[in-house]
């Protein structure tokens, strides 16, 4: 803005520095004014921390992810992990129906309608959990080693929660006889292409 000649030339000094102060500050804010139209193009690229847990979309690197590889990330306060999973894994998916809880996915709370199958995922190579246990919300721990385990002679490999031993095959499904009443949440999620996903949004804007 420019400022008016006739009332410069009599304003006191004092008054014209107060005046330039106020002008500054209008600026700072028109500034802000502006980040904030910019936000909703950028927040599910580059959310901040407070947009991650108000839900804000957040995408994830897989380019790198090796097989039997997990990495882990933050969306609306929860961990959420990204396994990328080994032909074996995949395979070995089918052989525990009869120890698993909800083998077949039945409870549509736990995932989206595109991942209710017996991979729990749109891509079986590529698996993506809300890590929280369904008993008491622990973390559990990622065990993909196949072979007798303190807690399970014939583990095929999975996740095990060790504050009160609920146990989660490679899918995210409960077994059963454990504390855990449900399988591990599938959040929504889709490929934004072959490196990236982006969780909270679902493939063409399903949920």
């Amino acid at each position: 803005m420019s400022d008016n000649q006739s009332l410069a030339s009599v304003q006191p000094a004092a008054d014209k520095g107060r005046r330039m102060l106020l002008l500054a500050g209008t600026g700072a804010v028109g500034a802000v004014g502006a980040g904030f139209v910019a936000w909703p193009f950028v927040a599910s690229w580059t959310p901040s921390e407070r947009a991650k847990v108000v839900g804000a979309p957040v995408e994830a690197f897989i380019g790198e992810l090796q097989p039997g590889q997990l990495i882990r990330l933050q969306w609306r306060g929860q961990t959420i992990g990204i396994l990328r999973r080994t032909d074996r894994m995949v395979e070995d998916l089918s052989q525990l129906g009869d120890e698993l809880s909800d083998p077949e996915s039945g409870n549509a709370d736990q995932q989206p309608e595109y991942a209710a199958n017996v991979h729990r995922s749109i891509k079986p190579e590529y698996l993506v959990l809300n890590m929280h246990c369904t008993h008491l919300g622990c973390v559990p721990e990622y065990i993909p080693e196949v072979g007798a385990q303190p807690f399970d002679e014939n583990w095929l490999g999975g996740f095990f929660c060790p504050c009160h031993k609920s146990k989660f095959d490679l899918a995210g499904r409960v077994y059963s006889g454990v504390p855990a009443p449900t399988n591990l949440a599938v959040p929504p999620y889709s490929f934004l292409d072959d490196d990236h996903v982006i969780i909270g949004v679902g493939p063409e804007g399903a949920a």
